[in-house]
């Protein structure tokens, strides 16, 4: 097939915004010149040359049975970094489909995307090349930075770049829809611009698989009818305004309930103390729920998110920086003293001393709780497909190992069942957590533990976990203050 071509849209390059999300990377890392935006077709032999025949050094994308396309980054001959993503055989039976696609992906360029550049279509391969962004994903930055947390100004800055992306492809791309819109669709540029990968642009398969993520968070149509509509974009972008105010992966069932109750010690992270008003929180809340709302006419348009995205982001940008938020006088309160011993249960103690297999004996005797009783009505409601009752079986196999502490195994039944359950199970993931904790993965142990915090607020077994994974990471106020807020919730 010869080259096609189309002329880049873009007229100017947009200027640099110095990066408060991470570092630069060496130069080995990044482009120093400026490359045409051209689409083109490339052989499966200048592929295979640029990623170093696809080496698993050069994957940069997260993958498994429930993500099984890759992306890998490449280098072209002529110095291009590229990101290129290489579909599981079979996925793409009509090569002529799967070009379709590709060039209407292909004719967008806009400077809040990281935009397509090629296909390779050979015998049973296809693949998808394009723009490489070294400074990895929201979702790194998010959830597990290592120097400091993402700034308030910065992910607005994210949310509003993303709603801009979103907003020009509805313009621009004709019947194209965004699929499985989070944190990982969301990538830095050399100077820590974010971009919305165009990888998302297209379906994962010619059977028009949407969603490769946990299915909790996927909208409620979706869930019904198995198909995608211009408001499920939305829903999903309420998702991601969540990931932005609270730091977590916050399920879209239990955060409707945390902005009911106003739980704002759970939706907004605390490492964003004194960076805004009140009344940005209020109203960034706000449109996250609206976006969140089960019937699609309710959500609101991208074009209306933008335009208060960009309000709030001007106000962020005259926010004081030295501003502290007003804390009620210690002296107002009546607490308890730190020295005072705290009243722990059996498993609180246990946490306590970082006795796991303690532990383990505890979690095993306590059961599935209340909050589990509405994982298993969601399953009983939806058990009309093979593939969720597949997905109990998961949760079984993972309860044998448990009970055996196989954790390793335990580890990977959990999640193939959380990566197909409607909705989170709370003792699934504080079952996980201690796995985790078995083999020395603290900081897994430690994000399962937060969700399950999320999923049950009121269960204290979750901060006492918490604890156990402080004390592993050596954070040991951290820990202690844990233990507090658990017995607290215990006593209480």
């Amino acid at each position: 097939m010869g080259c096609i071509c189309f002329k880049s849209l873009r007229l100017k390059p947009p200027p640099s915004i110095t990066s408060t999300v991470v570092d630069s990377q060496d130069d080995d890392d990044g482009d120093d010149g400026q490359y045409p935006l051209i689409f083109r077709e490339f052989s499966f032999e200048q592929l295979r040359i640029a990623t170093d025949g696809f080496s698993p050094g050069n994957i940069v994308s997260e993958h498994d049975e429930w993500v099984p396309n890759t992306v890998y980054k490449g280098k072209l001959g002529d110095g291009r970094r590229i990101a290129v993503k290489r579909f599981q055989r079979l996925s793409w039976p009509d090569p002529f489909e799967f070009i379709k696609e590709a060039e209407a992906v292909g004719r967008l360029r806009s400077e809040h995307i990281a935009n397509l550049i090629g296909y390779c279509s050979d015998d049973s391969e296809r693949l998808l090349v394009a723009e490489f962004m070294p400074n990895s994903t929201l979702s790194k930055h998010l959830f597990h930075w290592e120097k400091r947390p993402m700034k308030w100004q910065t992910r607005l800055k994210v949310a509003l770049h993303t709603a801009k992306a979103l907003e020009y492809c509805n313009d621009n791309g004709i019947n194209l829809l965004y699929h499985d819109l989070n944190p990982y669709r969301i990538l830095f540029d050399k100077v820590g611009n974010p971009k919305l990968s165009c990888f998302g642009l297209m379906k994962n398969s010619h059977e028009g698989k949407n969603h490769s993520t946990n299915l909790a968070f996927a909208p409620p149509e979706y869930l019904r009818l198995g198909t995608l509509i211009p408001e499920s974009v939305t829903y999903s972008f309420g998702t991601l305004l969540l990931d932005l105010m609270s730091g977590r992966h916050i399920p879209p069932n239990h955060a409707l309930d945390l902005f009911q109750t106003k739980n704002y010690l759970v939706l907004v992270d605390s490492a964003l103390d004194g960076q805004f008003s009140d009344e940005d929180r209020t109203e960034l809340m706000h449109i996250a729920s609206r976006c969140l709302k089960t019937e699609p006419e309710e959500r609101p348009s991208i074009r209306f998110l933008m335009s208060t995205l960009s309000r709030l982001q001007r106000r962020a940008e005259l926010w004081p920086t030295n501003v502290k938020r007003l804390m009620p006088s210690s002296s107002n309160k009546k607490t308890k003293p730190a020295t005072e011993p705290l009243q722990l249960t059996p498993f609180g103690d246990a946490c306590l001393r970082a006795d796991l297999c303690t532990m383990h004996e505890l979690l095993e005797k306590l059961g599935y709780g209340a909050d589990d009783d509405v994982v298993s009505n969601e399953f009983s409601f939806q058990m009309w497909t093979g593939e969720m009752q597949e997905n109990m079986d998961h949760k079984n196999h993972g309860d044998a190992a448990f009970r055996a502490k196989d954790y390793d195994t335990g580890i990977e039944f959990y999640t193939e069942f959380m990566y197909g359950a409607p909705t989170v199970s709370p003792t699934v993931l504080a079952r996980r957590c201690l796995c985790y904790l078995m083999t020395e993965m603290f900081s897994e142990a430690l994000s399962d533990a937060m969700q399950a915090q999320v999923a049950s607020p009121e269960w204290p077994i979750p901060l006492y976990l918490q604890a156990a994974c402080l004390f592993k990471l050596d954070m040991e106020a951290e820990a202690k203050e844990a233990l507090r807020h658990g017995s607290a919730l215990e006593s209480y």
